[in-house]
């Protein structure tokens, strides 16, 4: 089941996340997500949670690509399965569900911003239809080394 993310589940996509940001190079943060941090995100901007069995598999979430109101109409997102549902459907689904959120409020680009060591990443996007529009080069930089940023756009 997909449906819209609630407070309570900051834990769980805490415990999604949070490794992800710890031990990988599929995101260049470094800086792990707090329980009021998730909840304030939230509570801000489009989130939603696949829940599977009574547990939180996944989240996609999205929010402005860049400010100024000239973007306002395109959004980045982020999408993260858990290591136990991947290959199950539950990507796609939350994929399907925000594209169909974005599109009920007038998005008309959804962009990716993709790890080039993510290749697994890169070919569900362009599964999905997204097209590979830019890379930019060294933009990156975790566990002492530089890491380029793979561009993905999807008009919606």
């Amino acid at each position: 089941m997909i449906r819209p993310a609630r407070p309570q589940d900051a834990a769980a996509i805490a415990a999604i996340w949070n490794p992800v940001i710890r031990d990988t190079t599929v995101t260049f943060t470094t800086a792990e997500k707090s329980l009021q941090g998730l909840a304030e995100a939230i509570a801000s901007q489009a989130f939603l949670v696949a829940e599977t069995g009574g547990q939180v598999t996944g989240f996609a979430t999205c929010s402005p690509f860049r400010s100024g109101p000239g973007y306002a109409r395109t959004m980045e997102h982020s999408i993260h399965v858990c290591a136990t549902a991947r290959g199950s459907g539950v990507g796609r689904r939350l994929m399907d569900a925000l594209e169909t959120h974005a599109r009920s409020k007038s998005v008309h680009s959804l962009i990716a911003g993709i790890s080039g060591e993510n290749t697994g990443a890169i070919a569900f996007h362009t599964a999905l239809g997204f097209a590979h529009v830019g890379r930019l080069p060294q933009v990156g930089w975790k566990f002492d080394r530089w890491l380029d940023l793979v561009l993905m756009q999807k008009v919606l």
